[in-house]
């Protein structure tokens, strides 16, 4: 059963790198898609004094092949391992950390293994897709000295710790009722349903992959664990018979969509994209650019879903993967007033060609596409500002608005920097590789996060599954005590 507050690494509490108390730890990358990016980078430059990356670990070596053309621009060469050779790895490579950015259903055995060795992991949201893997890790875990740290970006994001702080300071009074809404816009939503996401055994379905983010903020927010779960849901708007589906024939990849299909999807005009999938499919036959109506879909893109708290706190949660803004709305209700947070992401996605709308190319004067320096993220809040200008009634930005009873709304100033998530992801980087700070907001994730997390996703699968009531993963011993 998970009980009490989650552990929170220290500089102190990690066992020193193999270089020596002041040198650089020894890190190793597990899975090398488009999100180990992020490490890689921090890794190659602003954390190269505490990190060196010395080893991947892909089943596909033009992936790996990709990230190494990095590192030996920096001066490393990492070694290459087949995932089938991890323990080995470890060993053989004498690894201090491990970063798991495989697809979420592999999470469980990568960090057990690395916890019973030793290693102390450093893991992508979600940290499981099931209750196999949630027991395997609490198992591992317990039997480690360890360090197991989950990469919660949104915690740090400003808007949402000035959320946390207002509820910390007791503005409100005690928490009764959130409301929390997640809009994902038809660029970044439907993308999901392109890739291995969209089978619920790779992801766990967006109710994990995604959503796990916002159960953590709630989790995290009310300092409370949740234990019942209520759920409804389905593939609504995607898949062959979702009611966004254009009419006529689909192509079954997005790279043969017509010129003006706002669902198509051409990697070739993004160095990353494919150096990473393109021009690796020939290797492991993964297709990042599966038409997102077609019939092998089997994971939700809208959910409504209601959550108790221990502490008697509940929550109703809706997410809408097809929206035409990008964003979320969360209201607070206590005891003394109510807050308000909300965020506009991108306001809107305008009409016109599948590649225009990602930015992936220009048109020079007689027609011919090129490449731009730059282009916007299918995921807004990583790269802000890149979704262009807002038009319209809808602005971007963010505002958190708290009204206590009896008196007027104020607006709480959000100092947002530059960086993905506001500036969030700059500050969890430093925790993830020069150890936490005195952080009265314990920001920093531990193991227990992130399994109380998923286990609300997990529960929301079962109770679609059930039409019924799920108690969450850790919890039901407390029913048995009701």
């Amino acid at each position: 059963m998970l009980t009490g507050s989650a552990p929170s690494a220290r500089p102190a509490d990690r066992k020193d790198s193999e270089n020596g108390e002041n040198g650089p730890r020894r890190y190793a990358v597990y899975g090398t898609g488009h999100r180990a990016a992020m490490y890689v980078d921090a890794m190659l430059q602003d954390f190269s004094d505490v990190a060196e990356p010395v080893a991947w670990c892909d089943p596909n070596e033009t992936r790996m092949s990709h990230y190494t053309a990095q590192a030996r621009a920096a001066g490393h060469t990492p070694v290459h391992y087949h995932p089938d050779h991890l323990e080995t790895m470890l060993r053989q490579e004498r690894i201090d950390v491990l970063v798991v950015c495989s697809p979420d259903h592999t999470h469980a055995a990568a960090v057990s293994t690395a916890l019973r060795a030793g290693v102390d992991v450093v893991c992508e949201k979600p940290l499981t897709v099931d209750e196999a893997g949630l027991r395997a890790i609490e198992a591992a875990a317990a039997g480690s000295q360890a360090q197991l740290t989950v990469t919660f970006n949104y915690r740090y994001s400003p808007r949402n710790s000035a959320l946390k702080q207002v509820l910390a300071d007791g503005s409100i009074g005690k928490v009764l009722s959130v409301h929390f809404e997640w809009l994902l816009d038809t660029v970044h939503g439907a993308d999901y349903f392109r890739r291995w996401h969209r089978q619920k055994a790779s992801s766990g379905g967006l109710a994990v992959h995604k959503a796990t983010h916002h159960f953590d903020l709630v989790n995290w927010w009310l300092d409370d664990v949740p234990v019942t779960v209520q759920a409804l849901g389905g593939l609504r708007f995607y898949g062959d018979q979702g009611a966004g589906r254009p009419a006529g024939p689909r192509p079954s990849l997005g790279r043969d969509a017509a010129a003006d299909d706002p669902y198509g999807f051409d990697m070739s005009g993004d160095d990353h994209l494919r150096g990473l999938y393109l021009e690796a499919e020939a290797q492991d036959g993964y297709l990042r650019d599966r038409d997102v109506f077609d019939q092998d879909i089997d994971i939700e893109d809208t959910l409504s879903v209601l959550v108790g708290y221990r502490g008697g706190c509940s929550m109703t949660y809706s997410l809408t993967a097809h929206s035409p803004w990008e964003g979320y709305r969360v209201s607070v209700n206590g005891s003394r007033g109510r807050a308000e947070l909300e965020v506009v992401e991108r306001a809107h996605v305008a009409s016109g060609t599948a590649s225009d709308l990602l930015a992936w190319r220009t048109d020079t004067p007689d027609g011919t596409p090129t490449a731009p320096a730059s282009r916007p993220a299918v995921d807004p809040s990583v790269a802000p500002g890149s979704a262009g200008t807002a038009t319209g009634a809808r602005t971007e930005g963010s505002r958190l608005v708290v009204q206590q009873h009896w008196d007027v709304a104020r607006e709480i100033p959000i100092e947002e920097s530059e960086g993905g998530h506001g500036g969030g992801d700059g500050l969890l980087l430093v925790d993830v590789f020069r150890g936490a700070g005195q952080d009265p907001l314990r920001r920093r994730a531990g193991y227990e996060d992130g399994l109380r997390s998923v286990a609300v996703g997990v529960a929301v699968n079962e109770s679609l599954r059930t039409g019924g009531p799920v108690r969450t993963y850790g919890t039901r011993a407390d029913q048995d005590q009701d």
